[in-house]
């Protein structure tokens, strides 16, 4: 789906910076607690802008369904990012669209998201995608704070989960060792391309997605 995503994109012009540096996908937060939420109307802007080009997703945060689905539907978005508390049910409501469900990891490690998943298989519903967030009570994402890498390491070392996005504090200092520790599917970042919250800043965005890209494409050719 994308291995390179900007998240907390707010304008048009923040969202084609990304997309023409070689981002795979954009992020368009709906939380309104959010220093990078975005209005609607924005939102409507920059999906028109962008038209085919990259992965539009949707963030929302412990949204109540019908909202979720009414923005999510009229805005054609890609895929679904269910960024809070949300139980596996509430995928049951949003089928058969795509979901990326994220998980923040704290002390409990990937307990936690195992629990999730074994509620999810008795019912017989599953993520697209899966993204792992640093910790921090009260916060819902977009801290700054770095992930723990080795429960994401981890998490893609165990067999039958789905792909993986790593978030959580990166930035075009570290992305490169991020991916080569933990090798995910993907990489998300917001604050780490950003001069203050919700303003990307093209240079960083720029070195964030060459940076990424290299470290993908040296994993990729070790490969072979």
């Amino acid at each position: 789906m994308f291995q390179i995503k900007i998240c907390g994109v707010k304008t048009v012009d923040d969202a084609l910076t990304a997309a023409d540096a070689g981002a795979d996908a954009i992020g368009l937060n709906f939380f309104p607690r959010s220093a990078r939420f975005v209005e609607r109307r924005a939102a409507q802007e920059i999906v028109a802008a962008l038209g085919t080009r990259v992965c539009k997703v949707g963030v929302f945060v412990n949204a109540p369904v019908a909202e979720l689905l009414e923005t999510a539907d009229a805005l054609k978005l890609d895929l679904i990012q269910l960024h809070g508390d949300e139980p596996p049910a509430a995928m049951r409501g949003l089928a058969p669209r795509p979901i990326l469900k994220a998980f923040r990891v704290g002390a409990d490690g990937l307990a936690p998201l195992r629990h999730w998943f074994e509620e999810a298989m008795r019912a017989g519903l599953r993520p697209s995608r899966v993204l792992l967030d640093a910790y921090q009570p009260g916060e819902y994402g977009g801290t700054g704070r770095t992930a723990d890498w080795s429960a994401a390491a981890d998490y893609v070392r165990t067999a039958g989960l789905p792909p993986l996005v790593l978030a959580g504090g990166l930035k075009t200092e570290n992305v490169a060792a991020a991916i080569e520790q933990v090798r995910p599917a993907a990489v998300d970042t917001a604050g780490g391309v950003e001069s203050a919250p919700g303003v990307k800043d093209p240079e960083r965005v720029r070195e964030f997605i060459a940076a990424a890209k290299m470290a993908f494409s040296r994993i990729s050719a070790a490969k072979r």
